[in-house]
């Protein structure tokens, strides 16, 4: 694919248009905790292709974190000359999703008002939880599902600069591939990140009481 695994892909862009965000703790004491692994992921990921293959189909193909997870039209980005913002307002502009609060209770909070799953879709928003220290959480839009073990996401303060993040590969990487541990691109570095984040699930659109979800 192109680009090749040596090319840079920390890009600063200037987009205009983008409303003004209000500041809202993404955690209490900085970005998302994390668990180092033990082990390798289990033997590892899927070859991307340019359309989703069938759960079952990619279920059973081996993962392969030596992959470039993106092409030329969905390079990971990091945007400049916009409002920075904390995980959780960024999240919730994009998603409807209407969950004030830090991103460690997010899951929690989601409980009785949204649907929530193991699986992701677009929309949806990703909650990683504490781990060593449970007062941290960081909260993802899920802009893409590319295959059932590969999404690309848009965050805000991952590099805890308050910085936008757009097209920010995720890779599933639990042994049973039920999203319980995740890996997250490394943009300025263009690599897998070498931290597995355990997650809670997905949060998505969808109100339990049947009502819809608004943006603003």
């Amino acid at each position: 694919m192109s680009p090749s695994p040596g090319r840079k892909s920390w890009k600063k862009v200037t987009l205009t248009g983008l409303a003004g965000l209000a500041l809202a703790a993404c955690a209490s004491g900085g970005r998302a905790p994390i668990s180092y692994a033990s082990r390798a992921p289990a033997a590892a990921i899927v070859t991307l292709t340019p359309s989703p293959a069938p759960a079952s189909a990619v279920r059973a193909a081996p993962l392969d974190l030596t992959a470039i997870p993106y092409d030329a039209a969905t390079v990971p980005l990091v945007i400049a000359d916009q409002p920075h913002s904390e995980c959780v307002p960024y999240a919730r502009l994009l998603s409807g999703i209407q969950i004030w609060g830090d991103a460690v209770t997010w899951w929690a909070q989601a409980a009785k008002i949204y649907v929530r799953s193991g699986r992701p879709a677009p929309g949806s928003v990703l909650v990683l939880r504490g781990y060593n220290d449970v007062t941290r959480g960081h909260v993802s839009y899920v802009r893409e599902v590319v295959t059932a073990r590969l999404v690309r996401v848009d965050h805000a303060n991952w590099l805890k600069n308050g910085e936008i993040s757009v097209n920010v590969p995720v890779i599933d990487v639990s042994p049973d591939n039920d999203w319980s541990q995740v890996r997250i691109w490394h943009v300025p570095g263009d690599y897998w990140g070498g931290r597995t984040y355990e997650a809670d699930g997905f949060i998505h659109p969808y109100r339990l009481d049947g009502a819809t979800s608004v943006s603003g």
